[in-house]
């Protein structure tokens, strides 16, 4: 994270909610949802985009009060004093300078993890790899910890969940030990992984929480560490269990006359992660004639920790400018699919076609932004995932910055599966 003072503004909104932004921020609200990284946290949402120059967070904050426990570690004092006097009516709004602080960047990589759980577009179509889900879980349930100050105990903050993250992804616990131990000491992973480690077994004892893996995990912290050797191949501790045999399965649909092709919209937004291959290409349509009917076929490449069971995705199909209408997709191999007749004006053999893929009850509708963010978004994992390959790429940079790779990110550069 760059070091140095930063310039922001600290304004009333119309609301009645306390702002703070960025002096120099080019980008005005909203961005693409998909380019920021979010923290619920006491008092207030903070929010830092994902894509561009590192920038201090933007802020809105609905109770100052409670604001207040974490402002001044988080922007310095300047910052907080002006916050106060806007809330009580002593100013309107001020440009002041805002300190570089360690929970500052501590809590931007909590951001960045979040926005890695949420947006990362892991894709076999583009070539970028799926993240690990139990070692990110452990390390945003790591920095939850490390970033307790954000919190309080009034039970409204999404993101105050260490306990529930180290619950739901001890698995990685016994592998992350592994490698800390078969990482030379000096190098920076090593130092990343024992605090880590260390952060999760201090917020499960925070917690109550106990069992098999969390007591391994304290005993190896107590007991010395072996010496550790040359650096090791992250991925292996980490045994997949998935198989991804793109285009396999049979044709959804055979005979007809094929009347149109097409490609779809991929909108990120309309369905959670896990469920689609992030690819711009991953949705594709066919329209053929089977006598007097019209038939559309759809098929989605599903990402490979697409679900076999349960929550089914549909596609929403307009055509002509007509009114949409959904089709029901289920899961094949490694697509989702689905099909249903058509009605096409007479005559009309080349039908101007949309579809998009979503999940009823969790699609918020489009939004902002479009193939060009998703490109700027796929660039950046791109770069992120070129710098985590690297032996140690990190060794002068702060732990508390977003240059610094995440874990999950290590082990996505290294893995050996075929993107």
């Amino acid at each position: 994270m760059a070091s140095g003072p930063a310039e922001v503004r600290v304004a009333l909104g119309g609301d009645g909610t306390v702002q703070i932004a960025a002096a120099d921020s080019a980008v005005p609200f909203p961005r693409p949802d998909f380019t920021q990284a979010v923290v619920d946290v006491a008092g207030a949402v903070l929010t830092w985009p994902v894509l561009g120059d590192p920038e201090p967070p933007m802020a809105e904050i609905h109770d100052v009060g409670r604001a207040q426990q974490w402002l001044w570690a988080v922007y310095g004092e300047r910052v907080a004093a002006a916050v106060y006097a806007c809330a009580v009516g002593e100013s309107t709004g001020a440009r002041v300078t805002a300190d570089r602080t360690s929970l500052a960047g501590s809590a931007a990589r909590l951001g960045l993890g979040h926005w890695a759980a949420r947006w990362w577009p892991a894709s076999h179509l583009d070539g970028i790899a799926a993240l690990e889900p139990d070692v990110l879980g452990l390390e945003l349930a790591a920095l939850t910890h490390e970033c307790q100050q954000l919190f309080d105990d009034e039970g409204d903050q999404l993101d105050d969940c260490a306990a529930e993250l180290i619950a739901d992804h001890e698995a990685a616990l016994d592998p992350l030990i592994q490698w800390w131990h078969a990482t030379a000491p000096s190098a920076d992973t090593a130092r990343r992984l024992e605090s880590v480690l260390r952060s999760v077994d201090s917020a499960a004892d925070s917690a109550g929480l106990d069992g098999q893996a969390l007591r391994r995990l304290r005993s190896a912290l107590d007991r010395s560490r072996p010496g550790g050797g040359a650096a090791v191949d992250p991925v292996s501790p980490f045994v997949r269990l998935r198989d991804y045999a793109l285009a396999a399965g049979d044709p959804l649909v055979a005979g007809g006359r094929v009347i149109a092709r097409g490609s779809g919209t991929n909108d990120w937004r309309r369905y959670p992660p896990g469920f689609v291959d992030a690819s711009e290409t991953a949705v594709s349509w066919t329209a053929r004639a089977l006598g007097a009917r019209r038939q559309i076929e759809v098929e989605v490449v599903a990402h490979l920790t697409a679900p076999v069971a349960g929550a089914l995705l549909v596609a929403e199909v307009g055509v002509e400018a007509g009114r949409p209408h959904r089709v029901p997709l289920a899961r094949r191999d490694d697509v989702w699919s689905g099909r249903a007749d058509l009605n096409l004006p007479a005559g009309d053999t080349q039908p101007g076609t949309e579809i998009g893929v979503l999940l009823p009850g969790f699609d918020p509708g489009p939004g902002p932004g479009g193939s060009a963010d998703r490109d700027a978004v796929r660039a950046l994992v791109r770069q992120r995932l070129t710098t985590a390959a690297q032996p140690y790429p990190h060794n002068s940079a702060p732990h508390d910055g977003t240059s610094t790779p995440l874990l999950t990110e290590i082990t996505a550069a290294t893995t050996d599966e075929d993107y």
